[in-house]
């Protein structure tokens, strides 16, 4: 019965992980689906939206979801003006240019954040108290609640946007194809700055609810997760919003259930074990369909 229970924890645990996952993925595959582009940056615009969330509570004394519009607002306009000035220009060159220029605007991000903030880690002021509610002999605390229920919500006005308006139609059409999809009368550059836009709006929320969850933000912080997300956007089948969602929670459960019944220390080479099975067995991912290709 102790093992039972104890499995359970840790899938509450999980889940509530691979829901910051999957917020985070989402920014990749959207991306990914429309231009092609592994933003590698996309950790480090999670970053920011954490520190963003942290001076709205400490410095303008606002509640947890005024801070977390104010981040989604400002780093939306952040992913907007990285995507104008850093990828616009180079959208017809090299894969492999984008791709650098992707690392270098991450690196610039991390660096201009320890020149403005200091490297030391900053303490996330306390949100929720000690909240937590029982279910028989599991504990439900109240950031988990805070980041499930955030989560369901902006899956599901994300998906009303994807599925029932204009700019949704014009995403999906673009994803597509994209050059087809201006010949018909899409403004490629604006729905591809409005993917950029949403996309970091959730990395925001992401990096809001780990400074709740975790009460610790620093200017590194995006590393590890964004490479996680991007790990799990992979799993799910890169491109296909559904499959970033799942991708991300079943690796925050996979790592949960390493950290409580192996070592913690073998959490993130786990997640990395899954990236390169994926590749080797399933390289569309969990979702995602192999397309032959005509030369």
């Amino acid at each position: 019965m102790e093992f039972s229970q104890q499995l359970m924890q840790q899938l509450i645990n999980g889940i509530s992980l691979g829901s910051i996952y999957a917020l985070i993925a989402l920014g990749y595959t959207m991306i990914y689906g429309i231009i092609k582009l592994i933003n590698f940056a996309h950790g480090d615009i999670y970053m920011v939206g954490a520190y963003i969330g942290f001076f709205a509570i400490t410095q303008a004394n606002v509640s947890i979801f005024p801070a977390l519009l104010i981040s989604m607002v400002v780093t939306g306009l952040l992913g907007m003006l990285v995507e104008k000035l850093a990828y616009k220009p180079l959208r017809h060159a090299p894969r492999i240019s984008i791709l650098i220029t992707a690392i270098g605007v991450s690196f610039f991000l991390e660096y201009a954040s320890m020149y403005f903030v200091s490297p030391t880690p900053r303490t996330f002021p306390e949100v929720m108290g000690n909240v937590a509610f029982h279910v028989g002999d599991l504990v439900i605390n109240g950031q988990q609640l805070l980041i499930l229920g955030i989560t369901v919500v902006l899956m599901v006005i994300l998906t009303y946007i994807v599925q029932r308006t204009k700019l949704g139609k014009a995403m999906r059409a673009a994803s597509f194809d994209t050059e087809t999809a201006q010949l018909m009368g899409v403004n490629a550059d604006q729905v591809i700055s409005f993917t950029f836009i949403i996309g970091s709006a959730l990395a925001a929320v992401a990096g809001v609810l780990v400074g709740v969850y975790y009460n610790s933000i620093d200017p590194l912080m995006g590393i590890m997760p964004g490479l996680k997300a991007f790990v799990a956007a992979v799993l799910g089948g890169i491109g296909i919003l559904p499959g970033a969602v799942v991708g991300g929670l079943v690796l925050g459960v996979i790592e949960a259930l390493v950290s409580g019944f192996i070592s913690s220390t073998f959490r993130d080479a786990a997640a990395f074990a899954i990236l390169i099975l994926v590749l080797l067995f399933k390289p569309s991912g969990l979702f995602g369909k192999n397309t032959n290709e005509k030369v």
